[in-house]
């Protein structure tokens, strides 16, 4: 399966399209749509600006690895919204974080309801929750 429109616009409207390198919470150096790789072959730094052209650039390469993640991860039947809601949270808890998770256990289990459960067991900071709400309400739909 690959993203939705409705799927990138539920990514686009959690995140903040920033063209000039910020810290997340973390204390990473992130650009665009919360790109952390590298930019024109650099690791991204204070200076570090790109365009909106290659924001959405590394936001589809960032897509590409989290749809490949999910296809070859989840061994049920999902829908498109499932299938959505899934990138979203991948796309802002990494995947590693996805593939260990007690959210990708339940799912594989086929328990779709235990799944949807577990997007708010991923609440840290608890700015999160409301993103968390929202990909568990899309999972259900």
């Amino acid at each position: 399966m690959k993203t939705s429109k409705n799927g990138i616009n539920f990514i686009i409207k959690n995140e903040v399209c920033r063209l000039k390198a910020y810290q997340d919470i973390r204390g990473i150096w992130t650009i665009g749509y919360g790109w952390t790789g590298m930019v024109d072959n650099r690791f991204i730094g204070k200076d570090t600006t790109i365009t909106i052209n290659q924001a959405e650039t590394f936001l589809e390469l960032h897509l590409i690895t989290i749809e490949n993640c999910i296809n070859s991860k989840v061994k049920v039947k999902l829908n498109q919204n499932q299938f959505d809601a899934l990138v979203d949270f991948i796309y802002n808890t990494g995947i590693y974080a996805f593939t260990s998770s007690t959210l990708l256990k339940v799912l594989n289990e086929g328990d779709y309801n235990a799944a949807a459960v577990q997007f708010l067991a991923w609440n840290k900071p608890i700015q999160l929750l409301k993103r968390r709400e929202s990909e568990k309400a899309l999972f259900l739909s």
